[in-house]
């Protein structure tokens, strides 16, 4: 579909199925419907060859129809002039050079989601690019960072957006790079070990710029044409723009540009957008309104990645607890590899920004703390901040915290706390663009990050950079930080103090127990159970003074486990531990 060049010119395709006749115009015939005709295939399809066409082309399909004459750009078209412009002939011919890259283990994975127009802008004037983010791409793999989520990047009007508003779905965005941007920055990625996930937008498109809009004219009761819904079924928080998804040619539509990404682009995984506005028309569990069509079509986008490429990470936005979502095919799920997961972000950033510790819930925390779908530890994503939860009314943590005040000492201590979480608990871990460098305000498309943060921030990115290094196991101390045992063994209401074991195959250099303060008390001498004897050594220590000069550097040292049963475990020790911190504590491998 849409427009391939080849070695004697250019194939071109489209599906029309009200047209009575196409063509194909542009500069190159001065836009005159009668020099390059379409022939009729089967079922609505289009087609033709051209010699005289390549890569750089202009072009649009020329629809004549029972509704009048129409011109269009390619529903396929893989780059366009602009959102409002014309559809070019693209060069597949990229020099991926010597790309072998190989994705992590997803129990390794550490997401880093960001926005490419504002994470880097270095000429006010314009959005940052592609190529401006591979300039801080060695800054995030000296974080630690091996996975980068893009916010939707496809052609969308104008040049400021979130990208969820898709006018040309095949298409990359203009400014930022278009698809030699993209490529470039994947094979980029790839050489410094990092991974790209691409956010992909299925549960509508547009509203604006929108050609596929009454592509060939055909509409019932006022709705979209042959791309979309024609009925209730169309409508969505975003316009009355919901895909057909009953409909074959829009469901391979949608498939193809799935399987696009992650074969032609190379992408590492996808992570689909609000798809419980796929399975059901308010995005709810009310059987009402399911979407059988969404739901299956969603399900055989999975089936083909994982017959395909197994390897590839298919994530899911639905956040609604429901394990069918990353539950196999075979036993009746949709077949995403993990999701986004609600029950941890929501009673976490509350139990982070409530003012009064003691409101604070320790259940709640443990709850969020030891959830998982399917009995698989990563099949759920962790986080405190995202796009969403950043924005629309909402802000960082820090600034939830304390408005205004963002980088003193409570949003420092709590949202820091926050970080040791995501990057402990069982899942994949994942955090929003500027949080290590303590990023304040909501985030907005039009507001690049402030770099010099990273800089007052020093300590504090050093914090993440340790954090993430724990969780990656690098120093070969804290294996269980990739296991899939949880248990939390210590909950503390009254003190507001929490508890928790990781284990992968257990024992020294695995076992891993992370403690936890959500009050602003010091403990001296924190009793706490402990699975094995032997000497525990503190790896990680939120209060210390070099992540932050306001932070107290409370004294928490090693401690050698006594035997006697606490917190139903068979030893015990002691640990100094700081108001709103966490320690990291194992064992010797």
């Amino acid at each position: 579909m849409g427009a391939r060049p080849h070695a004697g010119g250019t194939t071109f395709r489209v599906w029309a199925p009200a047209a009575t006749a196409v063509a194909l115009v542009g500069p190159f015939n001065d836009w005159n419907a009668t020099t390059h005709p379409l022939r009729l295939e089967t079922e609505g399809y289009w087609a033709a060859d051209f010699a005289d066409l390549g890569p750089g082309a202009e072009y649009k399909f020329h629809l004549t129809t029972p509704h009048g004459e129409l011109t269009k750009n390619d529903p396929y078209a893989r780059e366009v002039t602009n959102s409002a412009g014309n559809s070019l002939v693209f060069d597949p011919d990229f020099d991926w050079e010597d790309d072998q890259f190989q994705m992590p283990a997803w129990n390794e994975l550490v997401v880093y989601e960001l926005h490419v127009g504002t994470f880097y802008r270095p000429d006010p004037e314009r959005p940052g690019t592609f190529y401006d983010v591979i300039e801080k791409l060695d800054y995030l793999r000296e974080l630690g960072i091996n996975a980068i989520e893009i916010m939707p990047a496809t052609e969308f009007p104008g040049s400021l957006s979130w990208g969820y508003n898709p006018a040309h779905p095949f298409a990359i965005e203009t400014d930022y790079g278009g698809p030699t941007g993209f490529m470039e920055f994947i094979k980029q990625a790839h050489r410094r070990g990092i991974a790209v996930i691409l956010d992909v937008v299925y549960n509508h498109f547009g509203p604006g710029d929108l050609d596929l809009w009454q592509f060939d004219g055909w509409q019932e009761d006022g709705g979209g044409g042959i791309y979309f819904y024609n009925d209730w079924r169309a409508e969505t928080p975003w316009g009355h723009n919901r895909p057909d998804y009953g409909r074959e040619a829009v469901r391979r539509y949608i498939c193809d540009n799935a399987l696009m990404w992650l074969e032609d682009y190379r992408v590492d995984g996808l992570r689909c957008d609000a798809i419980a506005h796929i399975r059901n028309v308010n995005g709810t569990t009310d059987p009402d309104h399911d979407l059988p069509d969404g739901w299956s079509l969603m399900k055989w986008i999975n089936e083909e990645v994982r017959a395909k490429m197994p390897w590839k990470i298919m994530i899911a936005e639905d956040l609604l607890g429901n394990e069918y979502i990353t539950r196999t095919p075979e036993e009746g799920g949709q077949g995403f590899s993990t999701q986004w997961d609600a029950r941890f972000v929501y009673p976490i950033r509350d139990a982070l920004t409530t003012p009064d510790d003691a409101d604070r819930s320790m259940a709640a925390v443990a709850e969020a703390v030891g959830y998982c779908y399917n009995h698989e530890a990563f099949q759920r994503v962790v986080y405190t901040e995202s796009h969403d939860e950043v924005a629309n009314g909402k802000a960082r943590v820090p600034e939830e915290i304390m408005p205004g005040e963002a980088a003193s000492w409570f949003p420092k201590k709590r949202s820091t706390l926050g970080a040791a979480l995501v990057l402990t608990v069982p899942g994949i871990p994942m955090i929003f663009q500027g949080q290590p460098m303590l990023a304040d305000g909501s985030f907005s498309d039009d507001l690049p990050l402030d770099w010099a943060r990273g800089d007052e921030h020093a300590g504090l990115v050093r914090l993440y950079r340790d954090l993430i290094a724990l969780r990656r196991n690098f120093a070969g101390h804290t294996r269980g930080l990739l296991g899939q045992h949880v248990e939390v063994h210590h909950i503390n209401e009254e003190d507001k103090v929490l508890a928790f074991i990781r284990r992968d195959q257990g024992g020294p250099g695995d076992t891993t127990v992370v403690l936890c303060n959500f009050a602003d008390r010091a403990h001296e001498n924190y009793r706490l159970g402990l699975p094995r004897q032997g000497r525990w050594r503190v790896r990680f220590n939120s209060d210390w003074a070099g992540y932050d000069q306001e932070f107290g550097n409370y004294e928490s040292v090693d401690c050698q486990a006594e035997t006697g049963i606490y917190d139903d475990q068979p030893f015990h020790g002691t640990f100094g531990l700081a108001p709103y911190s966490v320690l990291i504590i194992s064992q010797e491998a």
